[in-house]
């Protein structure tokens, strides 16, 4: 690794809520630098959790990436000639980026409606332990599990 990390930036909260984790999420939604299109998408997405299962829209979004974060996830690892995939445990950080993204992957990949909506739709189902962020995880947790012989090449 040359040079030194880049340093970490102090994000503030969002605007409606003052809650950091949810301006990373509209900082991870945002495309081209249009972070009032993404906060729209991420705003109408709450009144539309709201409208749907009557409860606080931050505690469902709160709950949906509990559900979707990832524990240990697999990375490839060469060892005498083969590759392994060895089973690691995510960091916090990564963890929240992981979740966000496959929810935002998840509903990117619904048919029809808009982008809110289809957002709205997958946080709820990823609060519920459906949905293809919910299945994504899994994915990564069987292979974790599959892999568990490996996890001695970890250090």
């Amino acid at each position: 690794m040359r040079g030194k990390p880049a340093p970490k930036r102090n994000i503030e909260g969002d605007s409606k809520y003052s809650d950091i984790s949810i301006a990373k999420f509209i900082n991870y939604v945002m495309e081209d630098g249009k972070k009032n299109v993404a906060e729209n998408i991420v705003y109408d997405a709450f009144e539309i959790i709201k409208e749907k299962s009557k409860q606080d829209p931050r505690h469902v979004f709160n709950k949906a990436m509990k559900k979707v974060s990832p524990l240990v996830e697999v990375r490839g690892k060469r060892v005498g000639g083969a590759n392994y995939q060895v089973p690691f445990q995510v960091r916090g950080e990564r963890r929240y980026f992981l979740g966000c993204n496959w929810i935002i992957s998840a509903a990117h990949d619904r048919r029809g409606h808009s982008m809110a909506e289809k957002l709205a739709a997958e946080i709820i189902d990823a609060a519920n332990g459906e949905g293809n962020a919910f299945k994504k995880r899994e994915a990564v947790h069987r292979m974790a599990e599959a892999n568990k012989a490996f996890a001695h090449f970890s250090r």
